[in-house]
């Protein structure tokens, strides 16, 4: 099933079933209105959603109404808990390849993860908004999974029957203010803003045979300003699965209904081409980009994002359909939308060509 939460002027919104094709939604209420009390008595309220997404499905739900991805909060608009890994080595990899630095042995066994604010989440038309371009504005495309409880010392296996729902993320990055925050030993802060979600969460069922081994083995798209800019692969080369990054925050303590697992950046590796390294999947965000051009040409030259800017992130399903619903943001400051955006000021960088149709 596909659920949703729509703004209702409150600060958890209202649940809603969302028909699998995205076109038709339809109250929960009586079931739950809101998506935390699902998670946390998941054996007794899913079935009887399950029945609503079946009815809303077949046209016997007798409420059903349209299904607006503007009026959407994140799936769940805040959670008790929001834990960001890096999950795509090889982003790690060209990071560091940039910076002619080596990979520390312990990260291929043991993944790299953040606490993130989860008070304060996005929907997936929200604005981004940031007090200064300067910051180095960069999105981030992630795929996030929420969970119910996990005990303490779980296996990755284990871990993974505690997955319940599953979404898009876009962990927006200010880039220039990570470097000074690293420095002092304790990790991301103020670098990381909010974040914003899908504007649906799926069961695992509807991701279907792409759901393996805790992976997601599908394309995920990213377009910025309108042109796409990636069709990473989100399942081969993902290094450690979601079950081994929720056994990574089970180790040492007990994982509560309603917390959010995301995968980091999607990132694909380069192929060698007429004796250079191309990568032509693209890329999941900027900071990539920028380490791409750095290994290529000696220095980065794609700006971070402008105010003005725009990102999309979506993924489709085997059957060519979208599955989570789109981000679809813009960057805005703090002082608000101009009147007249600068169109000449907004234009694509670093394009994929080969991915530009569709």
């Amino acid at each position: 099933m596909k659920l949703a939460t729509l703004k209702d002027g409150s600060r958890d919104g209202q649940l809603v079933v969302v028909s699998r094709d995205l076109t038709l939604a339809h109250y929960a209420t009586g079931i739950a209105s809101r998506l935390q009390q699902v998670l946390d008595d998941w054996g007794f309220m899913s079935p009887q959603l399950q029945d609503l997404y079946d009815s809303l499905n077949t046209g016997r739900a007798r409420h059903a109404f349209p299904f607006d991805p503007s009026m959407c909060m994140a799936p769940l608009p805040r959670a008790y808990q929001w834990a960001d890994g890096s999950a795509y080595i090889n982003h790690v990899e060209l990071v560091r390849k940039a910076r002619n630095a080596e990979v520390p042995e312990s990260f291929y066994s043991d993944p790299l993860m953040y606490q993130g604010g989860s008070d304060d989440f996005l929907g997936p038309t929200d604005d981004v908004i940031v007090p200064n371009e300067a910051m180095g504005i960069d999105f981030e495309a992630e795929i996030a999974v929420i969970t119910g409880d996990v005990r303490m010392g779980s296996t990755p296996d284990q871990a993974l029957d505690g997955i319940r729902l599953v979404m898009l993320a876009n962990d927006v990055s200010l880039r220039n203010l990570i470097p000074a925050e690293l420095a002092k030993g304790f990790g991301f802060f103020q670098s990381k803003p909010a974040t914003a979600f899908s504007p649906v969460a799926v069961t695992l069922d509807e991701i279907g045979e792409a759901w393996q081994d805790g992976r997601v083995h599908l394309a995920l798209q990213s377009s910025w300003n309108g042109r796409k800019v990636g069709m990473c692969d989100a399942g081969p080369e993902m290094t450690f699965h979601f079950g081994q990054l929720i056994a990574h925050i089970a180790k040492t303590r007990n994982v509560r209904a309603g917390s959010i697992v995301g995968s980091g950046t999607v990132s694909n590796k380069g192929v060698e081409k007429n004796g250079h390294m191309d990568w032509p999947k693209g890329y999941s965000c900027i900071a990539e980009k920028r380490c791409i051009e750095t290994i290529q040409t000696g220095q980065p030259y794609t700006d971070f994002m402008k105010f003005g800017d725009t990102i999309r992130i979506e993924m489709k399903g085997l059957d060519g359909r979208s599955l989570f619903g789109a981000i679809d943001q813009e960057i805005v400051s703090m002082a608000g939308r101009p009147k007249e955006a600068p169109v000449s000021l907004v234009k694509p960088q670093g394009g994929l060509e080969e991915a530009a149709e569709d």
